[in-house]
């Protein structure tokens, strides 16, 4: 009988010990490396950062997509300050003339993202020509009253970072109050009732995807990238924004509310589904919905706004998962939706599956990769 005991024992503590391996951190050089590779995979393949992008059509690649990436390599660039990185991202805005898609006019949040890393730019070397263009595209917005441009949630994220940063940058409120303005009519008002369904926490993309419109399952449509884009633009602000701006507390809690609404979506692999609450609707491995979910939680880890305990968990299977399935020994990023709006765009999507733009999901890998690195 204490034989049977003891191996029980045995065998419970070696299930633990095993379990406990499966969830361990990675090591800070492993999580470099991964991000590396991915990184230097895109540099080498688009050397020229001004060359246009052929797809069904030509367009100039300072569009969201890539400006997304840079977004990322801005991060990637903070952790490890190399030259070429630096050079990539100035040559970047240099091809561009440090100007937007649509010109200053545009109120296109879209057109607006580049202006993310020709900030990020200027805070390292300041030349007024960089934030030029981007200042006067959204001092432009607002002088009107308008404020019902972003009635898709994924401008919430390629805009609001802009607005905080040039804030914070002139120590000018105006941006953080027409950023809430805009940010709350996206919130309680666009579509109607608002893209955010405070039942659930989670957003519908547009006002297409508002009830009465049903996943096949009778469940609502809850685009993982959308909602992912939604945690980044959360992030962003928060990261910027003085806590003592009269809807800090408002974006933090959206943050939070997000999160504890996602947490136990996670699949087992450690991926989102495209469609969070219906996972039979193109159900499987997706990396830039999970990449932008994985990076909210350890940067909510790293500045203590959540319980290490609680999402640690999901943060090292979601980041060893992509890992593992989705890098290529070259760096290519497999398991990527292409652009769209809803879970059935852009499909397949397989390991072997190229997008039809690159870019965007390796910002979003290396938007998370740095904040895995940064984790203690």
């Amino acid at each position: 009988m204490n034989n049977r005991k003891n191996i029980l024992i045995v065998a419970l503590l070696l299930g633990i010990a095993i379990g406990g391996f499966a969830q361990k951190l990675p090591k800070k050089k492993q999580v470099l490396k991964s991000i590396t590779l991915a990184n230097s995979y895109f540099m080498q393949k688009w050397p020229d950062a001004g060359k246009p992008i052929m797809t069904n059509i030509e367009r100039p690649s300072n569009i969201w997509t890539r400006a997304v990436y840079y977004e990322g390599l801005m991060a990637l660039y903070n952790v490890d300050k190399q030259q070429a990185y630096y050079d990539y991202a100035v040559q970047f805005g240099e091809k561009h003339h440090w100007g937007l898609r649509g010109g200053i006019e545009t109120r296109n949040a879209d057109n607006q993202c580049c202006g993310q890393t020709y900030i990020d730019l200027y805070l390292i070397d300041k030349k007024e020509e960089r934030i030029k263009d981007i200042k006067a595209s959204v001092d432009l917005m607002k002088a009107s009253s308008k404020i019902d441009d972003w009635n898709w949630i994924d401008a919430l994220q390629m805009a609001m970072p802009v607005y905080v940063k040039l804030g914070h940058l002139f120590n000018d409120t105006s941006y953080y109050n027409r950023m809430y303005d805009m940010y709350a009519y996206t919130k309680n008002k666009q579509g109607v009732n608002g893209l955010f369904n405070p039942a659930d926490h989670l957003w519908w993309r547009d006002k297409d995807f508002v009830p009465p419109y049903k996943e096949p399952n009778g469940e609502d449509c809850y685009w993982s990238r959308g909602n992912g884009w939604v945690v980044a633009a959360l992030v962003k602000t928060l990261q910027v924004l003085p806590q003592t701006d009269p809807h800090y507390k408002e974006y933090l809690q959206d943050y939070k509310d997000m999160l504890t609404a996602l947490l136990p979506l996670q699949r087992k692999d450690g991926f989102w589904n495209v469609s969070l609450h219906d996972s039979t609707h193109f159900g499987g491995k997706e990396l830039s919905g999970t990449a932008l979910f994985v990076y909210g939680m350890s940067w909510g880890i790293n500045n203590n706004m959540i319980d290490r305990d609680t999402y640690l968990p999901a943060v090292v299977k979601g980041w060893n998962a992509m890992v593992k399935d989705c890098v290529h020994t070259d760096g290519k990023l497999g398991f990527v939706q292409g652009t769209g709006k809803e879970p059935k765009d852009g499909q397949p999507v397989g390991y072997d599956k190229t997008p039809d733009f690159e870019d965007y999901g390796l910002g979003c890998f290396l938007l998370c990769g740095t904040e895995v690195y940064k984790l203690k």
